[in-house]
C-alpha cells in the first residue's frame, strides 16, 4: 500500500525548491566582488600574451648569436645563410616592434653589401697582395664585441654589495659599562721584558765630538811645571786623570807635551835606561 502523502506539505516542499537560487561558480574577482561569468564587452588586444625566448641588445649580438648557434668559423662566416637568418628576425620583429627593427636595418644592409660583394669577380690589384676579404671588417668587430662581452660577464660575476653581499652593521649600545680585559701579572712581566729585548736590538751608538786644543794643553803644561825645578812624567798626566779628564784628554797632554819639547820650551830627561823621566822647564822664566 503506497504511502499517503499529505498534500499541504508537499506543497510547501514545491515552493521552497523553487524559490533556492541556483548556486555559480566563481571564475574570477574583480575589485573584491566574485566574478562568475565572463563579461561580453571584454577586449583582449592581439598582443597582450607574448613569450620572447630570445632577447639581443643589438645587430651584432644577434649576429653573433647565428654564428655560434650552428657552429660557424667567424673567420670564414656563410654569408648567404647568415644573412637569411638575419633578415628572417629583423621581418619578424618588424611586424611588432618598428622602432626596434630600425635598429637591425642598418646591419641587414651591411650583409648585404657583403654577400654582394663576394658574389662580384675580384679586380687583381697590384703586386703579389692578396685582395681584401670583404668580410674582414665584421669579422673584426664581432671578435671585439665578443672580447667585451665575455669581459662584462666576468665583472658581472664578481660579488656586488646589494645583490650578492650585504654590508655588516655592528650595535654597540652605549648604555653598557666598558668592560676591561682581565691582564695576568705574568703577561705583563713577559711584555715589559719583549720591549727592552726589542729596545736593545733597536739601540744606536752615538759618537760625538769632543773639542781638545793642543795649545790650550800647551799652556797648561807650562803652567803647572812654573815654580817647579822639575816633575816626573807620570806626574803631568795624574793632574789631569784627577780632573776628569780621560783617554782623549791623555792623548792630547801628550801631543801637547811633544809639541813643547819640539819648540824646546821643556826638557824631557832620563839619567838611564828604565829609570824614570823628568819634564822641566826648558827655560827661565822672568
Amino acid at each position: 500500500m503506497d504511502p499517503v502523502t499529505d498534500p499541504v506539505d508537499q506543497g510547501t516542499e514545491t515552493a521552497d525548491t523553487a524559490a533556492a537560487p541556483a548556486i555559480q561558480e566563481t571564475i574570477a574577482r574583480l575589485y573584491g566582488e566574485p566574478l562568475t561569468e565572463i563579461p561580453k564587452d571584454l577586449y583582449i588586444p592581439p598582443d597582450a600574451l607574448e613569450v620572447i625566448l630570445e632577447s639581443f641588445e643589438g645587430p651584432l649580438d644577434l649576429l653573433l648569436y647565428l654564428i655560434r648557434r650552428q657552429n660557424f668559423d667567424i673567420l670564414d662566416i656563410p654569408m648567404a645563410e647568415v644573412t637569411r637568418q638575419y633578415l628572417n628576425y629583423v621581418e619578424e620583429i618588424r611586424s611588432r616592434n618598428l622602432e626596434l627593427a630600425a635598429e637591425y636595418l642598418l646591419m641587414a644592409a651591411m650583409l648585404i653589401e657583403i654577400k654582394s660583394r663576394m658574389l662580384l669577380p675580384v679586380r687583381p690589384r697590384e703586386g703579389d697582395q692578396e685582395p681584401e676579404d670583404p668580410r674582414a671588417e665584421l669579422v673584426r668587430r664581432l671578435l671585439e664585441y665578443e672580447q667585451m662581452k665575455i669581459a662584462a660577464r666576468q665583472i658581472d660575476a664578481f660579488p656586488q654589495l646589494g645583490r650578492d653581499v650585504l654590508a655588516a652593521t655592528i650595535y654597540v649600545d652605549q648604555t653598557m659599562a666598558p668592560r676591561l680585559p682581565d691582564v695576568n701579572p705574568e703577561d705583563l712581566r713577559a711584555a715589559w721584558n719583549d720591549i727592552l729585548r726589542r729596545a736593545k736590538l733597536t739601540a744606536h751608538h752615538h759618537i760625538t765630538r769632543e773639542p781638545l786644543s793642543v795649545r790650550e794643553h800647551m799652556s797648561r803644561i807650562l803652567k803647572f811645571l812654573q815654580g817647579r825645578p822639575f816633575v816626573e812624567f807620570t806626574e803631568l798626566f795624574l793632574h789631569e786623570l784627577a780632573h776628569g779628564g780621560g783617554i782623549p784628554v791623555v792623548v792630547v797632554h801628550f801631543l801637547a807635551l811633544l809639541e813643547l819639547a819640539r819648540e824646546g820650551l821643556v826638557e824631557v830627561t832620563q839619567a838611564e835606561a828604565y829609570a824614570p823621566i823628568y819634564v822641566r822647564l826648558g827655560y827661565t822664566p822672568s
